[in-house]
């Protein structure tokens, strides 16, 4: 006879069968199922390659919105990067549907489905952080079916890619500035500074992947300010006077990219203020928000107020 003790057991262990696969959670603290690596930015030899399986019982949209495929409780593989300057590619390569999922250093979730072409996922980072990439390669379809496949890391190309072409195609704070530089210390005089550009380009701002980056803009910078911060509380802001509609974009001193569309003080002109500015390099894309001519505009740097 049983008894209610073993009714009852058994009544949640058949609850647990049914749970959903996605009541299993990712464990982002745990090391690579394949394995970890330390890389250094110039590591060779270039790409980096590991076999690894993809897939698993969790839904990868329930770890990150807009993210698919089925994904390992524990990541596929470690990754420990130290940063330089250049850009860094994550692809993986299977001849199954696959996906990836990858947890920056910063604890920013990203994935992919078809980047790399061929079913082949593939990010990128232009500016990576130095510390640990969990990466886990997915498989587009149901639950626990099982790829086979590799991880392609490179700073050189991604997939699909020629070492010598752009690494994304976007703009690129390396290039020189298509309209000067300047050394700015706080409490510049004249202020503003001012400087005459010709807005926008041919490059989406969007693909940046940052929140209110927007706009048309050029490959390389439209003006760079080497900038000396001062012992006061000024800030340091950047603004556009236009008659067209124009958008900001500016990598600033710690390598962070900042964007604004419409915050100036007048029509559809855009402002970006750093109430404390680090020194450094400033480097200063003024964009279009359509795509088209460039348009005649002028580049104001203030310590006092936006134009």
């Amino acid at each position: 006879m049983k008894t209610l003790g073993s009714t009852l057991a058994a009544v949640a262990a058949l609850g647990l069968m049914a749970a959903p696969a996605h009541a299993q959670r990712i464990n982002s603290g745990a090391s690579g199922t394949f394995g970890q690596v330390q890389l250094t930015s110039g590591y060779e030899p270039d790409p980096y390659l590991v076999t690894v399986n993809g897939g698993g019982p969790i839904d990868a949209s329930t770890v990150s919105e807009g993210c698919t495929g089925f994904v390992a409780q524990r990541p596929s593989f470690s990754l420990r990067y130290r940063a330089g300057d250049l850009p860094l590619f994550i692809a993986g390569i299977s001849d199954a549907d696959t996906t990836l999922l990858v947890r920056a250093p910063d604890g920013s979730w990203y994935c992919d489905d078809d980047s790399g072409g061929a079913l082949n996922p593939q990010l990128s980072w232009d500016d990576p952080r130095s510390g640990r990439y969990q990466i886990w390669l997915g498989r587009f379809g149901n639950a626990n079916e099982i790829a086979t496949g590799s991880l392609h890391i490179s700073e050189v190309a991604g997939l699909g890619q020629d070492a010598g072409d752009s690494p994304t195609g976007g703009p690129d704070f390396s290039m020189d500035p298509a309209y000067g530089a300047v050394d700015l210390a706080s409490g510049f005089q004249p202020d503003p500074h001012t400087v005459a550009v010709a807005a926008g380009g041919a490059i989406d701002a969007s693909t940046l992947g940052v929140p209110g980056c927007v706009g048309f803009v050029a490959q390389p910078p439209d003006f760079r300010v080497n900038w000396t911060a001062g012992s006061g509380s000024l800030p340091l802001v950047f603004s556009v006077q236009s008659e067209a509609d124009t958008t900001l974009v500016i990598n600033d001193a710690e390598g962070n990219w900042v964007c604004d569309d419409d915050g100036g003080n007048n029509g559809l002109n855009p402002a970006i203020t750093f109430a404390t500015p680090a020194s450094g390099q400033y480097d200063v894309w003024v964009g279009t928000f359509s795509e088209g001519d460039l348009q005649e505009s002028t580049l104001n740097i203030s310590e006092l107020y936006a134009q």
